[in-house]
Formats: structure tokens, sequence, C-alpha cells
């Protein structure tokens, strides 16, 4: 990473990509989602922490917080993250390195057995595995997508689903551009790129690399036959990889190897 001043995203541009502030929390549980294994001892994080002007204390008071509400465990002066944020690791992996299948032109189609009178928790609980699995909803309890992912259903949709296999009747593509906004995550996608090549402090990068872990998490991950020409999402992949590397290289630094 390179410390040019004068090449850093001003105030509009991160308005316009609607960036999150850096806070001592944001740029632990970034460094930690973004490390293989999701483990650091406290000194490399708050190391992180000041290269964005974060104060010692400021960061430790994060940590112990984060302990405090079960994000984070401690142990012999190192923290790691907690199970429910080790699934939103395994989330993020996977949007980088998704498990694909040779698509045939079939769809899976998720029917939910009971769409009226459920309870609260129970619908919600579904449309967060249903958007975990990059399924798409047709209409009220109706989901489908691409069959090219390769990735095992929880129980809360095999639960509450009947599940099909079948082919939609008209375009498929035209389908693809119905259920997904391909042209918004697009757009999106390569201005998040050329933030993160544009950016060069390390605050900048950091924070862009960040906003652009999370637009791969809505990546739809379709078969490229449905996709627009010129699509983007290998592009960001590549990106954030590369700053990954260096993200490691600097947290080897710190650790003294």
């Amino acid at each position: 990473m390179n410390d040019d001043p004068t090449r850093t995203l001003d105030d509009a541009e991160a308005a316009a990509l609607a960036l999150r502030p850096l806070t001592a929390r944001s740029i632990v549980l970034s460094t930690l989602l973004g490390h293989h294994p999701p483990r650091l001892p406290a000194r490399a994080l708050v190391r992180v922490g000041e290269l964005f002007g974060i104060a010692e204390g400021t960061v430790r008071v994060a940590l112990s917080r984060m302990v405090a509400a079960g994000d984070l465990r401690q142990a012999d002066g190192s923290y790691a993250l907690t199970t429910r944020l080790l699934a939103r690791q395994t989330r993020q992996d996977e949007s980088r390195t998704p498990r694909t299948l040779p698509w045939d032109g079939d769809w899976e189609i998720a029917v939910v057995a009971t769409p009226e009178g459920r309870p609260a928790a129970e619908r919600t609980a579904l449309r967060q595995a249903m958007a975990t699995l990059r399924l798409a909803e047709l209409r009220e309890g109706s989901w489908l997508r691409p069959a090219n992912l390769d990735r095992p259903r929880p129980a809360v949709v095999t639960d509450q689903c009947t599940w099909f296999t079948g082919a939609p009747d008209g375009d498929p593509a035209a389908l693809a551009g119905r259920l997904w906004d391909l042209s918004g995550w697009a757009r999106r996608a390569r201005a998040l790129s050329a933030a993160l090549e544009r950016a060069a402090t390390h605050a900048d990068r950091f924070t862009v690399a960040a906003a652009a872990l999370r637009h791969l998490l809505a990546d739809p991950l379709l078969p490229a036959a449905l996709l627009p020409d010129n699509w983007p999402g290998d592009r960001l992949r590549h990106d954030y990889a590369e700053f990954e590397t260096e993200l490691s290289d600097l947290l080897r630094q710190y650790l003294g190897g």
C-alpha cells in the first residue's frame, strides 16, 4: 500500500459510494474477517487501528466490548471470531471463490409450504437463508435461481419449503433480469473497482475494500449465459484479492514474520 496523499478518495466520491466510516470496531471486524485463520494478537489489531489514526486505548476498548457482546473470544492475548461471525466469514469466502457447477439450463425452485400464518421469526429466518443461498423471490412464497451453485441447504429452508427442478418456458436471461438488478450491481461493482484502484492511503483502500467485500455478497453468481456482457464480478473479486494480499503482508510485518 502506497501512502501517496495526492491519490485519496474525496468526500463526494465516498458519499456517492455510500462508504461506511471507519470505527475501531469496523477495523477489528474487517481485519479478522479478511484474515485466515480469523485470529490475531491484540498488538496486530492495535497497529492496524493506528494506521487510521485510532488510538491504542480506543482499539482495546472496542476489543473488550466485542468480547462482551459475543462477537469475539479472547485467549492468551489474541482475539478470534465467534461462531456467528465465522459463518459470516464463510459466506464472504464463498462470494469470492464460489463453488459453481456446469449449468444445463435447470433452475432450482422452492415453494413455501405454508406461506400464510407463519410466525414472523420463521419468515425472517427463511428470507435470510434464501439470500445466503442466492435465490430470488418471484412472488410471495416462490423462490428460484439457476441450478449452478454447489452448496448445502440449511434446515430452515428444507423444513419450510418444497423443492423442485425445472426450466422457464421463456427467455431465462430475461427472467434473471427481472429477478436481480444486474445493471445496478454491475454499476456499483465497477465504481468500487475504480475507487480501489485510485485509493492509495491505507484508510481509503481498507474502506473501499470492505465495501467491495460486502457487495460481493450480493452477487447473484449467475451462469455466464445469463449475465450482461462485460460482467464485472470477476474483476471485483480479483481487486479484492490483491488488497487482501497487501493486508496479509502488512500483518506479517506487525507480527515479525
